[in-house]
C-alpha cells in the first residue's frame, strides 16, 4: 500500500498544495479558512512523509511534526482563534516541513534517470514548495517585524485577507513579476525578497534546465 502511494507522491502532494493556494475560489471563506486550511496542511504533513519515507530519521522527525500541528491547529479549529505564539509556531513548523520536503523534492527530481510525468510533476512540486517557503518566511519577518511590508493590500484588520496579501507577494516576488501593490520596508524584509527572487530563479535556470537537458537525451536515444 505505501509503496502503491509512494509511486504517486508527486501527484499526491502536487493536489494538496493547489488546494492549499486556490481551495478558497471553490468553497465559501469561513469553512476553507478553519476547516478545510487545517485539514490540507496536515496533509500536506502526511504528504511529506510519504515523499521521504524512504529516509527512517527523517521520517520520524515529521511523525513528530505531525503531531505538533494537527495539536496546534486542532485548538485552533476548537477555539475559533489564535495567538500571535500559536501563529509564529506554526509558521515554524512549516518552514521547516518546506524546506526539508522542498530540498528532497528537488534532490529526487536531480537524481531521475528518465524524465516521466512523475519527475514533472515533482519539478511543479518543487517550485510550488519555493513559494510556501517565502511565504512562511515573509509572514515570519511580518510577525516579528510588524511594518515590514507595507502596501494597499495589506491595509486591513482581517488577517486572513492579510495572509492572503503575503502569499500573493511569495509568488509574485518568486516568479519577479513585481507589480509594486506590497512593498518590503525594512532592510530584512529588502532582503528577504532577494533570496525569494533568486531562489526562483536558480531554480528556473539549473533544476528545470537538468530536467529538460535530460528529457531531451533520453528522446533522443529512444530514436
Amino acid at each position: 500500500m505505501i509503496e502503491r502511494l509512494y509511486r504517486h507522491r508527486f501527484e499526491i502532494f502536487l493536489v494538496i498544495q493547489l488546494g492549499i493556494l486556490f481551495g478558497s475560489l471553490l468553497v465559501p471563506p469561513n469553512f476553507y479558512e478553519f476547516t478545510l486550511l487545517p485539514l490540507l496542511y496536515l496533509s500536506s504533513i502526511l504528504a511529506g512523509i510519504l515523499l521521504i519515507s524512504k529516509n527512517k530519521w527523517v521520517t520520524w522527525f515529521f511523525v513528530l511534526l505531525f503531531m505538533i500541528s494537527a495539536f496546534v491547529f486542532g485548538s485552533s479549529m476548537i477555539n475559533r482563534q489564535e495567538s500571535q505564539t500559536d501563529v509564529l509556531l506554526r509558521l515554524m513548523v512549516f518552514f521547516v516541513f518546506h524546506i526539508v520536503v522542498t530540498w528532497n523534492i528537488i534532490k529526487q527530481v536531480w537524481q531521475a534517470k528518465y524524465v516521466n510525468k512523475n519527475v514533472i510533476l515533482g519539478l511543479m512540486s518543487g517550485y510550488i514548495s519555493l513559494g510556501f517557503l517565502a511565504f512562511f518566511l515573509f509572514m515570519g519577518i511580518e510577525l516579528t517585524h510588524p511594518g515590514a511590508f507595507k502596501g494597499i493590500l495589506l491595509d486591513t484588520e482581517d488577517m486572513v485577507r492579510f495572509s492572503e496579501a503575503i502569499l500573493y507577494y511569495s509568488y509574485i516576488t518568486l516568479l519577479t513579476v513585481g507589480y509594486g501593490e506590497i512593498v518590503p520596508a525594512i532592510p530584512i524584509a529588502q532582503k528577504a525578497a532577494i533570496l525569494v527572487g533568486l531562489m526562483g530563479q536558480f531554480y528556473l535556470v539549473i533544476v528545470t534546465a537538468v530536467v529538460v537537458e535530460k528529457y531531451i537525451s533520453h528522446s533522443r536515444d529512444q530514436k
